[in-house]
């Protein structure tokens, strides 16, 4: 076991050689293949689902543990189907963004078509057996399985068509937002709550800059393929301040649900994710270098990606602090039920 490479994939999407890839234990090529370090994303989202129920007095462990491993393995199976039609497709080639910033074990020969489909089908198996008990828990509750089945769908057809008709992003925001963090919820409490679909959007839309940021990135790139991601369809310009928006609207949705009295103030230790912020912003008011800046990252997530590793930055800051003040917001009407009713 290579518990190196483990602590390295779940932090960047790691560069190996051939003999490199040849020595790895089989959890290590797993986690470079599923490009687990993109995978706290999804395990956020589920906590946040977790917390929320937790604020309401009605979390229970067991759902919400089926919950977070099927949306971490539904993530991690989208990203391997995700390789595998763009690299059957043609998209996937050594000169495309994929590969030039980390490892895709089919365009560089390191995994045959057969065993990245075998790696696809057991973890997307993993996933519908928590999505199976997900669903029995909730005694078979229609709205659980329309829950599941958009989120099904969602996964298998982001690559192809979503992403080559401007709806991949769309389909980001939703999942990452609405889908798991309102629909988690509801399938461990068993109620819809529109104050926790309106919290799921600021996370939801945390998490969609960092797309936004990659197909910025790729955006030349993709044209030639005909792929129209939004930022294509936008225009670099108009799809950078798009994505400033995506990063600015959480704090004004955080700011209504404090007036509103559904957060309580300790929510505004957000607010320390403001300086990460700051340093993001003035990238994102100009156009992307034509060479790599000075001290950037390069390879392994970095350079030739620019706005994507920027966003995920920023996200990776928001959501821990997102994730903090809701702690301690609950904890708040805990130790204080009678002020904070």
């Amino acid at each position: 076991m290579n518990t190196t490479m483990w602590r390295k994939a779940l932090k960047v999407i790691p560069n190996v050689s051939r003999e490199e890839w040849d020595g790895l234990d089989f959890i290590s090529k797993w986690l470079i293949s599923t490009r687990a370090a993109v995978l706290i994303m999804t395990f956020i989202s589920a906590l946040l689902a977790g917390l929320f129920a937790w604020r309401d007095s009605s979390f229970n462990f067991m759902p919400w543990l089926a919950l977070t491993f099927g949306l971490v393995m539904a993530h991690a199976s989208n990203n391997l189907l995700n390789d595998y039609v763009d690299y059957i497709r043609g998209v996937d080639q050594k000169s495309y963004y994929r590969a030039m910033y980390g490892v895709q074990p089919l365009v560089h020969g390191f995994m045959s078509k057969n065993r990245h489909l075998a790696y696809f089908i057991v973890t997307g198996f993993l996933a519908l057996l928590s999505g199976i008990y997900l669903v029995w828990y909730n005694n078979f509750d229609p709205l659980v399985w329309v829950l599941i089945g958009v989120g099904a769908f969602l996964l298998l057809f982001y690559t192809w068509p979503l992403k080559y008709i401007a709806m991949g992003e769309l389909a980001v925001f939703l999942v990452w937002g609405p889908l798991m963090i309102a629909g988690g919820y509801y399938v461990i409490v068993h109620q819809w709550n529109w104050n926790v679909v309106l919290a799921s959007i600021i996370y939801g839309l945390s998490v969609t800059t960092v797309i936004f940021g990659k197909h910025i990135d790729k955006m030349q790139a993709d044209r030639e393929k005909n792929i129209h991601t939004l930022p294509s369809l936008l225009g670099e310009r108009m799809a950078r301040y798009t994505g400033i928006g995506m990063m600015i609207v959480p704090y004004v949705l955080i700011m209504y649900l404090i007036v509103t009295q559904y957060f309580t103030p300790l929510m505004l230790i957000v607010l320390f994710a403001v300086p990460r912020l700051r340093q993001v912003l003035p990238a994102f008011l100009k156009p992307k270098p034509s060479e790599r800046p000075a001290g950037f990252p390069e390879g392994q997530g970095g350079w030739p990606l620019y706005f994507a590793p920027l966003a995920f930055t920023y996200n990776s800051s928001f959501g821990t602090l997102f994730v903090l003040s809701l702690i301690a917001d609950i904890l708040i009407r805990i130790l204080l039920p009678a002020f904070w009713r």
